[in-house]
C-alpha cells in the first residue's frame, strides 16, 4: 500500500498541476496537457514502478470524460435509491459486444451490466460482499484491467473536477 501523499508528490513532480486525491483508494485529479491517456497511463506506470516500487494500472480520465461517465449511466433508478449498489468500472479499452454478451452469460447472480465505451456499469441488488461476479471474472470475460468505483465515489470525483 502507499499513501496517497506519496502518489501526489510523484504527480507534482512530474510537472502536473493541482494534484490532488479523493480517499485512500488511488483517485487522483490533476491538470495535465499535452499528452493522451494512454500516453499518460504508460508514463505514470513506469513512474510509479520505478519512484515508489509500486506495479499498478493506472485509469486516465479527463473531466470532460467524467462528465460523459456521469451522464451515460444506465441505472438512474438505481444510482438514487441505493448508490452503494452501483458499480462503475473503468476499463483501460472498450470490451467489443461479443465480450459483454460473455460476461452476461457468465453472471452467476443478479446482478445486471450495461457497457458504455471504456465503462461498465453493474448493478449488484445483493450486494458486492457475497457476489459472485468478481473483477477477475469482469476483467477475463470483457479481455480488459478494470478499476471499480461505487457510485458515491464517481459523484465525488465528478463534483471535484469541475473548474473552479
Amino acid at each position: 500500500m502507499v499513501a496517497m501523499s506519496e502518489l501526489r508528490d510523484m504527480l507534482t513532480a512530474l510537472g502536473f498541476a493541482e494534484a490532488r486525491s479523493l480517499l485512500q483508494s488511488g483517485n487522483l485529479i490533476f491538470r495535465a496537457a499535452g499528452k493522451s491517456a494512454p500516453k499518460l497511463e504508460a508514463m505514470l506506470e513506469a513512474e510509479a514502478a520505478k519512484r515508489l516500487e509500486l506495479t499498478t494500472d493506472f485509469f486516465i480520465r479527463t473531466a470532460a470524460e467524467w462528465d460523459e461517465v456521469v451522464a451515460a449511466n444506465p441505472f438512474p433508478r438505481e444510482a438514487a435509491r441505493d448508490p452503494g449498489r452501483l458499480i462503475v468500472v473503468f476499463l483501460k479499452s472498450a470490451p467489443d459486444a461479443k465480450a459483454v454478451k460473455a460476461l452476461r452469460e457468465a453472471i452467476p447472480g443478479r446482478e445486471v451490466i450495461e457497457a458504455k465505451g471504456r465503462q461498465a456499469y453493474i448493478v449488484y441488488p445483493d450486494g458486492m460482499g457475497r457476489s459472485r461476479l468478481t473483477g477477475a471474472l469482469i476483467e477475463r470475460k470483457l479481455a480488459t484491467r478494470g478499476t471499480a468505483r461505487n457510485w458515491n465515489t464517481v459523484l465525488k470525483l465528478a463534483a471535484l473536477v469541475q473548474p473552479s
